[in-house]
């Protein structure tokens, strides 16, 4: 059974996460405004009930909060301060979300003055934006997050105010560095064990069911034993933009970070060799050795 709990809600940017996100406010029986800046992705939603706008400023007209969900700092800038954008007619009445990965200081610079704004970092897959079952860790005023709490309650299951704006997205950095290199861990084991003349599929079965294995590193061990890396839970060149950000915070706050460092290194070399646009687990590919090298 459906429920409206919420005025209309915009989503902007319809990705994995934003799709998922706008499908459970329909399914909760929200009235949705989205936009995307291709335009394919929002044919499913339009078939599902909701409004597709041409841009962000008209997404948000009439909505008592808006939702940016697209992929860096560049992009939300865009959707919020460029032309056609959430601002452009002045400043917005709702609640404005960012759940962006970007950089914490970056959020806090394309805020700068909007009063009802908060960072949302968050910690899951599309399934779970989908299913209401994400994890949301939040920054900004405790009286906007008292006003968006109802709405985040729809799309999480646990719902975490952190403290000032930008402290959502210092959480999600931290959470996506252990992911990265936890995949790239299990990706390295893996190439180790073909190397060696070990069963790939045995090894991957046994690191799974082992209790060396996070939840990440056995679910990614499936796609690993697959080898299929398209259509993505969350796309190479993403993690590799999440990892550069953390030690960019690290370097910010004087700290030393081999394995982030290395992770964000083997990320970037891998989106340099074309697997940007498929699922993180790809990176094993990367560590393979060129052809006609010594092995």
């Amino acid at each position: 059974m459906t429920r409206t709990t919420h005025g209309p809600v915009a989503v902007l940017g319809l990705g994995a996460m934003g799709a998922g996100l706008a499908r459970r406010l329909l399914d909760e029986g929200v009235q949705v405004r989205v936009w995307n800046r291709s335009a394919d992705r929002t044919a499913p939603l339009a078939r599902a009930g909701a409004h597709v706008a041409a841009h962000p400023a008209e997404a948000v007209a009439g909505t008592s909060a808006a939702l940016c969900v697209v992929a860096d700092g560049e992009a939300l800038g865009t959707v919020l301060r460029g032309p056609d954008g959430v601002l452009a007619d002045g400043p917005y009445p709702g609640v404005l979300l960012c759940a962006s990965t970007v950089a914490p200081e970056e959020v806090v610079q394309i805020a700068g003055d909007l009063p009802r704004i908060l960072d949302v970092g968050m910690l899951g897959n599309r399934d779970h934006a989908r299913d209401g079952e994400l994890r949301l860790f939040v920054g900004g005023e405790a009286q906007t997050f008292d006003a968006a709490r109802p709405l985040l309650e729809t799309l999480g299951k646990e719902v975490v105010h952190l403290g000032a704006l930008g402290s959502g997205m210092r959480m999600k950095l931290l959470l996506n560095l252990l992911m990265g290199i936890e995949v790239q861990a299990l990706a390295e084991a893996t190439e180790l064990a073909g190397a060696c003349g070990l069963d790939r599929q045995q090894v991957l079965k046994t690191i799974a069911g082992s209790g060396f294995a996070s939840p990440v590193m056995a679910f990614k061990s499936r796609r690993l034993a697959a080898g299929r890396f398209e259509e993505p839970d969350f796309r190479l060149r993403l993690m590799a933009k999440d990892l550069m950000l953390a030690t960019k915070q690290a370097a910010a706050a004087g700290l030393s970070l081999p394995l982030a460092t290395a992770a964000a290194e083997t990320h970037v070399r891998a989106t340099e060799q074309g697997l940007g646009d498929q699922d993180c687990a790809a990176v094993t590919r990367a560590l393979r050795p060129k052809p006609g090298t010594d092995t």
